[in-house]
């Protein structure tokens, strides 16, 4: 047992603070220097996930305290990336479990606490946000517990020690009470050294180690990054990786890097109970076991979950191709998915020859609109198309996935929220109402969550929370679930728009896009008041001749467009439609672009266009 090493991960659900108190434990550890300038959330090292303020892929950190190296592994707390949490139960000995004190335990706490009792960890649970208006810690433990019931934890699970915090003032208690708070982290470190078992294994047994995550680096390859469970491993070894199949590889360790703070550093040796990283092996994969050469014994294999999202990606073929982007050819975007691939073991992707398109998949709409926001930041331009589930035959018959849904809205709204999750065919499990506020519990076939997220947020006015996580594949329901129910309006004319033409235009509907906008062909620039598609001219001017008219000096006023963000048009968009993105730009267009082609095409295929 390596008494001097503690290897923890902080779960919750998403947005309970897990990343603001990992930079509270950084800050109050003495970890940076006193003149260190660092950034909030300085775990989210990718812009992304700053401005969305997720975190988006787990991260390592360690720290020291009373002369003992703490390993910290910061998760995601949304659902599309729950494969990444359950994968770093195999990397440590106990997490911190972080409950709100206003919201107390949601869907994905139970989904991540599940986790971590299946797997025997010990678990320190931090009640944060403590100085919360309307922060109740009591009621918050009380859920806890009878959470930890709820999941079948025994006797030994259920005395969890309890440490209250507001992470964001970087203060902390052994009491419920606000005025208890005290500056720095030590309840937590504390209770931490306490509770969490130094992980066992001995250096000089034959070497054993399993990759749990995945790193990408341009200059040494893939990295795979675990716990060492036996022995050491040094730069230099030979050594060699025991396949899920059975099959070996040899290899040499090119580079070892272990973590401190903010930085990965590189390292000559790492011995058992410390969480590494190793390069060397191109293809190295998660739950593959590194050994000896002469001590081969593998590891129990690791569970990967399997995507229940596909999109296409394609380069862009619009007439404004390359316009805008430097990264434009079909070669460029699939060396681009190849490196996304290496890091991130969900996401897979495969070539379809028959459109010279990509077909990606992952495990939800954010975390492939996550991916193709990346890249167009780094300057691509593709396009895409709706996403869509995957299905799966299981005995024979035709299967599809299905999640478990929670709903809080205001009451008022709640009738509207029953009426639009009925229609796309969900299964009520419960409905409770307090203070105003309505839960809805239900579950809901996958395809009822593509193009939701835009009526739920009209419809409660910005006021409702939506959670959800995959729960199982059942049998298909055989009817369309998911199709946006509206027509759209079409451009017919490539050009600049014109006030004059828009101002007819909006009769029809409402607009996406304003004066002044260049347009093509088949670009979609508006929704139809009715169910069906409606081709529009919105780049004529005005006729001019010699008469005099009588309004000729009044002023065009127009409504304010929709403004549509890459989600919005992504769940927006039907199986006739795709997305085009550039670095500057986000339109929605018609795969038939040529309007009198495509009211041919319609008319020939009336049961792909049925809402």
């Amino acid at each position: 047992m390596n008494d001097k090493i503690r290897n923890v991960a902080i779960i919750a659900h998403v947005d309970h603070g897990k990343t603001t108190l990992v930079d509270a434990l950084l800050q109050c550890s003495g970890t940076f220097r006193e003149n260190e300038k660092v950034m909030v959330r300085a775990m989210d090292s990718n812009p992304l996930e700053h401005e969305r303020g997720i975190t988006i892929l787990a991260k390592t950190t360690a720290i020291e305290y009373k002369d003992t190296k703490i390993n910290i592994v910061d998760t995601p707390g949304h659902a599309d990336f729950s494969g990444e949490v359950e994968r770093i139960m195999n990397m440590v000995d106990g997490v911190c479990l972080l409950i709100d004190a206003f919201d107390g335990p949601m869907p994905q706490t139970r989904f991540v606490l599940k986790q971590a009792i299946s797997y025997h960890l010990k678990t320190v649970v931090v009640i944060n946000k403590v100085d919360r208006p309307g922060a109740d810690p009591e009621r918050a433990l009380n859920e806890v517990l009878e959470l930890f019931m709820d999941l079948g934890a025994d006797d030994e699970q259920l005395e969890f020690p309890v440490v209250y915090t507001s992470a964001l003032n970087k203060t902390s208690s052994y009491s419920e009470k606000v005025e208890d708070q005290a500056p720095g982290m030590d309840p937590l470190f504390d209770t931490i050294l306490k509770t969490i078992p130094a992980p066992t294994g001995d250096e000089k047994e034959p070497l054993q180690f399993q990759p749990s995550l995945l790193d990408y680096n341009r200059y040494v390859g893939r990295i795979g990054i675990g716990r060492i469970d036996r022995g050491s491993i040094k730069i230099g070894d030979a050594l060699t990786c025991v396949r899920i199949d059975g099959s070996t590889t040899n290899f040499k360790v090119a580079k070892l890097f272990s973590y401190h703070g903010l930085d990965r550093v590189e390292v000559d040796e790492a011995v058992a109970g410390d969480i590494c990283g190793i390069s060397g092996l191109a293809d190295i994969m998660v739950g593959e076991t590194v050994c000896p050469p002469d001590h081969l014994e593998a590891l129990p294999p690791l569970r990967i979950d399997e995507p229940t999202m596909r999109m296409n990606f394609a380069a862009n073929a619009s007439p404004f191709s390359g316009n805008e982007g430097t990264l434009l050819t079909a070669q460029k975007i699939q060396d681009r998915l190849y490196e996304e691939s290496q890091r991130d073991v969900s996401m897979r992707f495969d070539i379809d020859h028959t459109d010279q398109s990509f077909v990606v998949t992952g495990r939800g709409e954010l975390h492939l609109s996550v991916l193709i926001e990346t890249m167009r930041r780094e300057g691509f331009e593709l396009q895409v198309s709706k996403p869509q589930v995957i299905l799966k035959e299981i005995d024979g018959v035709e299967c599809e996935p299905f999640e478990d849904l929670q709903i809080d809205v205001p009451d008022e709204y709640a009738g509207a929220i029953m009426q639009l999750v009925g229609n796309r065919c969900a299964e009520t499990i419960n409905m409770t109402s307090d203070n105003g506020q309505t839960r809805l519990i239900y579950v809901i076939p996958s395809r009822g969550l593509i193009s939701f997220m835009n009526q739920f947020m009209t419809l409660t006015k910005g006021y409702g929370i939506i959670n959800h996580s995959f729960k199982e594949y059942r049998p298909k329901i055989n009817r369309p679930i998911g199709q946006r129910s509206s027509g759209v309006l079409v451009a017919t004319d490539a050009g600049k728009t014109t006030a004059y033409a828009l101002k007819d235009t909006e009769e029809r509907g409402s607009m996406f896009i304003g004066p002044g906008v260049d347009v093509y062909e088949g670009m979609i620039v508006g929704e139809n008041k009715y169910n069906s598609d409606l081709a529009v001219n919105v780049v004529k001017t005005k006729s001019l001749g010699n008469q005099r008219s009588a309004n000729k000096d009044v002023t065009v006023v127009l409504k304010s467009p929709r403004k549509m963000s890459l989600e919005n048009c992504l769940d927006y968009i039907n199986s006739d439609e795709l997305c085009e993105i550039t670095p500057k730009s986000i339109r929605m267009r018609k795969r038939i672009l040529n309007t009198a082609e495509r009211k041919k095409y319609e008319a020939h295929h009336p049961e792909e266009f049925q809402r």
